[in-house]
């Protein structure tokens, strides 16, 4: 059979709805029977399959079993790994355990910024969970589709308290950036003032002076190497004591966080240590994957399992780490913070297996 012959059979199905989803369905069932260990099968089998079956550019819709719907562009492994959820209808868009935490977080705040929105896979379930007690969200997604997107999810919600913002956080607010890659693997670089997809950083201390917010409950950054940046522009809040401080939440990637001498002597990790805070990594999957009813696993700052290929993971920074003390949390030592479904489960899945 010829290429073209298969990607015509893939463009036969892809006009089918019924059909697409059928055959996801059926893709779905195929991983799990194959799945080998040390074969990543979603990356290198059945994920590319499905993309065949979509365009960059087409818009997708799905429900989350709390009844939140999203829009999304098909073009990330984000929108990828939404469409092959199981269950079909999920509690999450993106990163089980980071969506319930943010939640979980969220109880307890009133004003909270966000870097890094995207489409609003976790700004649309934290501005559900503050809107009851008048917070706000705003929202910073420089990717002019990205944020629209952001928009849209936010109408299609009902919700009125996210600030979509087009800045990008930094240390600063005087610099001009532009987004280098592709959707959600872009980093921001310094750019001359005026060049074509440029836009203007600001710092949240700036930020939120302006908009007449004297208190931050919660950070959210998700921005590709930018997040010390972001810090540092938030440091009065970051600076205040317990009970005051905002709860955060960031990335840290081996490509941006050189931790070879140990992540509790990066200087991002140094930074908030000395502003009082205690950091935790979050073992979760960079996917879409069903962990309902599991506690949420944190690892302390000087017990992360670490090596292997350059990678990235969430980081939860509080004052009071008393929040964890409740049987939805799990603190473990010496594993890893990245769950892989291919890899040495005594390092790589959560506690109890999967």
């Amino acid at each position: 059979m010829s290429d073209e012959k298969a990607l015509s059979s893939l463009r036969q199905l892809a006009a089918e709805p019924a059909w697409r989803s059928a055959f996801i369905r059926q893709i779905l069932a195929l991983e799990a029977e194959i799945a080998t260990p040390g074969v990543d099968i979603r990356e290198e089998v059945t994920g590319p399959l499905v993309d065949a079956l979509f365009d960059d550019d087409q818009v997708v819709r799905k429900t989350l079993s709390n009844g939140v719907t999203f829009e999304f562009l098909y073009r990330s492994k984000i929108a990828r790994d939404f469409v092959m959820s199981q269950p079909e209808t999920p509690d999450h868009a993106w990163e089980p355990q980071t969506s319930r935490i943010l939640v979980d977080l969220a109880r307890r705040a009133k004003q909270v910024v966000i870097g890094g929105a995207y489409f609003g896979d976790h700004a649309i379930l934290i501005a559900r969970e503050v809107a009851a007690g008048g917070g706000v969200v705003h929202a910073f997604e420089p990717n002019n589709e990205q944020r629209a997107m952001l928009q849209r999810n936010a109408e299609l919600n009902g919700l009125t308290n996210i600030r979509p913002r087009s800045e990008g956080l930094w240390d600063d607010s005087s610099t001009n950036l532009k987004l280098v890659g592709y959707d959600s693997f872009a980093s921001a670089e310094v750019t001359a003032e005026g060049a074509d997809d440029g836009f203007r950083t600001i710092t949240i201390s700036d930020y939120l002076a302006a908009a007449g917010v004297n208190a931050l409950d919660l950070i959210v950054l998700d921005i590709e190497g930018a997040e010390m940046a972001a810090l540092k522009g938030a440091e009065p809040f970051l600076a205040q004591p317990k009970g005051e401080a905002p709860d955060i939440l960031f990335e840290v990637h081996r490509h941006y966080v050189d931790w070879s001498v140990g992540l509790e002597n990066t200087p991002l990790a140094r930074f908030l240590t000395g502003h009082g805070y205690e950091l935790f990594a979050l073992r979760d999957f960079n996917s879409n994957y069903d962990l309902a009813g599991r506690p949420i696993e944190l690892i302390p700052l000087g017990a992360i399992h670490l090596e292997g290929p350059p990678h990235g993971f969430n980081m939860v920074a509080v004052k009071d780490a008393s929040v964890f003390d409740n049987d939805r949390y799990l603190i473990c030592r010496d594993v890893s913070p990245k769950l892989l479904r291919h890899k040495d489960p005594a390092l790589h899945h959560p506690i109890g297996g999967l």
